[in-house]
């Protein structure tokens, strides 16, 4: 997709997508056959269930067919969430992965994986956790540093509700 219609796509539907208390995440258009593919993606500080994507979907799709964005040919729309292993680009991306383990590569190549404690403006509170018997230890990473940001799943994660009590 052409940076130009990218910014387009993003002009003509960030504002609708920020109404309905969102983030715009990513646009993407491809093709499969003759038809593109419009895919959103959407989230939220609480996350996005189905009903909010399917609701995001119709006024996006209502949006499109007022407008020329899509052009003359046939489009198909995918409106979703991230994901659990998304890439954490943004700042908004790691103080929503607050609490979980997120797995690290640094510009000068060292590899990780750390527990997200605190975002602050310039970086993060991490905890590595300790190996055989070890006990964890803290590290403090700059967001210029990160190369590279993936949430791991845990199967046994703890529930935020535990950790509070």
């Amino acid at each position: 997709m052409s940076t130009t219609e990218s910014e387009r796509l993003r002009g003509l539907l960030e504002p609708l997508v920020a109404a309905k208390d969102l983030d715009l995440e990513e646009i993407e258009v491809s093709r499969a056959g003759r038809r593109r593919v419009l895919r959103i993606v959407v989230d939220s500080e609480d996350g996005v269930d189905l009903d909010e994507c399917a609701e995001v979907s119709r006024a996006i799709s209502e949006k499109l067919d007022e407008s020329d964005a899509m052009g003359e040919d046939e489009y198909q729309l995918e409106v979703t969430s991230p994901g659990a292993e998304r890439p954490l680009t943004e700042r908004r991306h790691y103080v929503r992965a607050t609490g979980r383990l997120a797995k690290f590569q640094l510009h000068e190549g060292d590899e990780f994986v750390a527990r997200i404690l605190t975002v602050d403006d310039e970086g993060l509170d991490l905890e590595v956790p300790g190996v055989k018997g070890r006990k964890p230890t803290a590290r403090r990473v700059e967001f210029a540093r990160i190369a590279k940001a993936r949430v791991e799943l845990e199967f046994t994660r703890k529930d935020k509700k535990e950790e509070e009590a």
